[in-house]
């Protein structure tokens, strides 16, 4: 797929323009660093050379000596933001929460994203997830050097298929996944290949840290076995690589990959854009489209998607009734989500049957008669006819967008918007 590195691969003059920013912000905090000790260094897909063209953050690590704040592992972002005021007055800095506070800035058009952790040689002096990720680099950049194409082809492959990104509300793979699977395979076909033998929890041990995948499983956290893929940390026996991937994805990963090995096409690497207009091309004629533009509250990325994603289900749950036969949603970070919704009926009867208790039940069946005018007897049960609150499919989701479990997880929705 010469044509898609193409595409994806950066060019010289975005590599350069990379270089060039990366060395001056590292210079001008590292030079404000030295009080405290510590070092500024490159990190993520930068460091390992296996970042997509148009991806403009950049991760930066912040080392702290073990010697001197390992017992303060958990205040290394306050020092680190101060430093961070000092070497770059100008800039509007965010701090995002996580399990250390990190910072977010913008510096010579390209966001950097600065992450403090502690100097460590190997993964058992970790006291922090991210304290590893130098390690992740240098594990890169050793065994996948020569298949850095092969792992730009797999990244677009699943982003271009909602596939990238472990996120809780994406459920998919990490960078860090697809680079071990890459290395481990030997290439982004052959990855494609060896998901058609995937069975679940198959184990995958680029280490060789285990001598059955039995073991594996057996000495892995039971909390981090929870994924259909196994992906041994080649850094670190105890963790489980790939813990976010969902069996949604891990079956989507299948069934896509089996398609591309069959024919082949560029149309595998590029992300649909969806819009309200291209929705309404794509669904015409297939049912009534429901559209729901969404207000995300601020917050780490993580927690606010994860809230997204219980609105969206929320809401595909209730409208089951209706005949819902697609149901999706798009969130690029931004101001706003979409939720959107194909629905076969505009409208449902103006009454419905609610089932009640078993007619020997006595003291439920005169509480349900109590609660219900309209009842009667059927199969041995207590039946009621009741009044369907909003038979119109359009009043019932908005009725839906005003109760307190969608209210208490966004900022604010737009009424539904119906095609």
């Amino acid at each position: 797929m010469k044509s898609v590195l193409q595409e994806i691969k950066p060019s010289k003059e975005e590599e350069k323009k990379f270089v060039t920013a990366t060395a001056s912000f590292l210079k001008a905090l590292n030079a404000a660093l030295t009080s405290l000790e510590a070092k500024a260094i490159l990190g993520g897909s930068g460091a390992k050379g296996t970042w997509l063209s148009g991806s403009h953050d950049v991760d930066i690590f912040v080392l702290f000596d073990m010697k001197k704040y390992g017992e303060k592992s958990a205040e290394l972002s306050e020092p680190l933001e101060g430093t961070l005021e000092k070497a770059f007055p100008k800039a509007n800095i965010e701090r995002l929460h996580g399990s250390r506070d990190y910072f977010q800035l913008f510096y010579q058009d390209l966001m950097f994203e600065v992450v403090p952790i502690l100097k460590i040689n190997k993964a058992e002096q970790a006291r922090n997830i991210t304290d590893i990720s130098p390690l992740h680099s240098a594990w890169a950049n050793k065994h996948a050097a020569k298949v850095k194409d092969d792992i730009r082809l797999l990244k677009q492959f699943c982003k271009a298929n909602d596939l990238y990104g472990a996120e809780s509300y994406i459920g998919g793979f990490s960078g860090y996944v697809l680079e071990i699977l890459t290395a481990y395979y030997g290439s982004f076909e052959k990855v494609l290949k060896a998901t058609q033998r995937w069975n679940k929890k198959d184990v995958v041990d680029p280490s060789k840290f285990y001598p059955t995948p039995e073991m594996a499983l057996f000495h892995i956290n039971t909390s981090k076995l929870q994924s259909p893929l196994i992906v041994v940390d080649p850094v670190d026996k105890t963790r489980n690589a790939a813990a976010a991937l969902s069996m949604e994805k891990f079956l989507l990963f299948k069934e896509l990959a089996k398609k591309y090995l069959q024919k082949p096409a560029e149309e595998f690497f590029v992300k649909e854009k969806i819009t309200v207009d291209s929705l309404r091309q794509k669904y015409k004629g297939k049912g009534t489209l429901v559209m729901v533009g969404v207000v995300p509250l601020k917050g780490k990325e993580d927690a606010v998607g994860a809230k997204l994603l219980k609105v969206f289900e929320f809401l595909r749950e209730k409208m089951q009734g209706f005949g819902l036969v697609q149901g999706g949603w798009v969130w690029d970070k931004g101001p706003e989500a979409l939720f959107y919704f194909v629905a076969k009926k505009k409208e449902l009867p103006a009454e419905e049957v609610r089932v009640g208790p078993p007619l020997k039940l006595k003291e439920y069946v005169d509480d349900f008669k109590k609660k219900n005018k309209n009842t009667f007897e059927e199969k041995g049960r207590m039946m009621a006819k009741v009044k369907v609150e909003h038979p119109q499919l359009k009043d019932f989701v908005n009725a839906l967008l005003k109760e307190e479990y969608v209210k208490e997880r966004v900022k604010g929705v737009k009424k539904a918007e119906m095609v």
